[in-house]
């Protein structure tokens, strides 16, 4: 069990630093990844952003996802009853969504470039791991050096998913018995947007 978020990162950042990491990134999942993601890049001495990402629903059922955004790109598993009008709407909605959370959160910044770099991403846990899976899914079309993601706790099933989607997972447990995320840690309040802002000041330029 961990203390809290600080301490998971911590934890996760002397892993990682036995791993020979060139030319790193870490980016961490708003909001409950962003506090595990600072510790780790102020620790190795990285530059930290955010992904923001956001599913795109069936229009059958809105909690099925058929595929996921990001501002910048988008990735969907193609659906015979799902037309390119529905697609090319929800891309919109999603977006507008997630352009109003990077106002939010770092302004008029823009985001880093992911080309060629090792990108670290870091979430405070995975349950179901659609969202990394989703978030590995936008990721990889920026066509980084290689991908590792830093997870706290996540069900040992879902770590033999995640391997086959990744160069490499880092993690501190993987529980045959899961019961969500919040039963790892003593201490697991929601993480503020005024948080989430203050971990996301640079403080590491990119090299």
């Amino acid at each position: 069990m961990f203390r809290d978020r600080l301490t998971a990162g911590r934890l996760l950042a002397e892993k990682l630093k036995r791993i020979k990491i060139s030319n790193g990134i870490v980016l961490a999942i708003p909001r409950g990844g962003v506090p595990v993601g600072k510790i780790i890049a102020e620790t190795l001495q990285l530059p930290l952003d955010i992904i923001l990402i956001k599913k795109i629903g069936h229009p059958l059922n809105k909690e099925y996802a058929i595929g996921a955004a990001s501002l910048e790109d988008y990735f969907i598993i193609p659906h015979e009853d799902v037309s390119d009008q529905y697609i090319h709407e929800e891309l919109k909605q999603v977006r507008k969504i997630l352009l109003t959370m990077k106002e939010k959160y770092v302004g008029n910044r823009s985001a880093l470039p992911l080309i060629n770099k090792t990108v670290i991403l870091v979430d405070d846990g995975i349950a179901t791991g659609n969202t990394m899976l989703q978030t590995i899914a936008i990721v990889k079309k920026s066509k980084p050096a290689s991908i590792i993601a830093a997870i706290p706790v996540l069900p040992k099933n879902k770590a033999k998913i995640m391997g086959k989607e990744l160069n490499k997972l880092v993690s501190l447990i993987e529980a045959d018995d899961f019961y969500g995320i919040s039963s790892f840690y003593e201490y697991f309040e929601q993480v503020s947007d005024e948080v989430v802002i203050e971990y996301l000041q640079p403080s590491i330029s990119p090299k």
